[in-house]
């Protein structure tokens, strides 16, 4: 998002040229959303699920199952709100409860907002791959007001860390497991991800980000940057 000259009232102004970005994963993988803003459809997004310890192995060795029912019927529920993952299972003790932190592909995102929604349950007969519901929207089975989210297909959701667990030897062991079964970034390979020295972001293979030179002050800079900002005149107040 592009920004025009700004001044500053504090003795002198300072123009400067720039930009501020808020990426809604797009087109770049590994976004985390702010807890209200809308998924993109096909977007890539970081987010969390709750699960016991035991589960949690099954998950690392096996894959995700579609939970046979729930708020939104099938499907894989996850979270953008660890706090919110971190309450679940509901029936495990919080000393054996672990918080795993994915990689969702929502594909084509159904927003949920009301009670009764027509489409509650019916949302991926009607083409649709997740089901979001924002938070504070309302719906009487969110007691928390916090946002979540089902995703139909299991393989949508892929483990990319641990982002907590019931003491320090579990969390260690899980993430070994996700270590051995992930590769390293820049070692090459099909789905290898690297990441980009300006932006620091990850990148798929063969997909570079775009760079380009600073217009004003002539400094690399790559397109997803969040911010950049260069000092372009310095002038003293009348």
């Amino acid at each position: 998002m592009p920004r025009g000259k700004s001044h500053f009232q504090i003795g002198m102004s300072l123009s400067f040229s720039g930009w501020e970005v808020v990426c809604d994963g797009g087109s770049s993988p590994d976004v985390q959303l702010e807890e209200s803003q809308k998924p993109h459809n096909r977007g890539v997004y970081t987010m969390f699920h709750g699960t016991s310890s035991a589960s949690a192995r099954l998950i690392l060795a096996n894959g995700f199952k579609q939970s046979s029912s729930g708020m939104l019927g099938k499907g894989v529920y996850v979270s953008r709100d660890k706090k919110k993952a971190a309450h679940y299972p509901l029936n495990s003790p919080s000393t054996d409860r672990v918080v795993l932190k994915v990689r969702v592909r929502v594909g084509r995102v159904k927003r949920i907002d009301k009670d009764n929604h027509p489409m509650q349950y019916t949302w991926h007969t009607n083409g649709y791959d997740t089901a979001w519901v924002p938070p504070r929207c309302g719906l009487t089975a969110v007691r928390s007001g916090l946002e979540e989210d089902c995703v139909f297909d299991p393989k949508r959701v892929q483990v990319v860390g641990i982002a907590k667990a019931s003491n320090t030897t579990v969390q260690k062991e899980l993430q070994e497991v996700i270590s051995k079964a992930s590769p390293k970034a820049g070692q090459g390979g099909d789905g290898a991800a690297h990441v980009c020295a300006l932006c620091k972001r990850t990148t798929d293979q063969g997909a570079p980000h775009i760079k380009q030179r600073c217009w004003e002050c002539g400094k690399n800079i790559c397109i997803l940057m969040s911010k950049h900002v260069c000092a372009a005149m310095w002038r003293e107040d009348d």
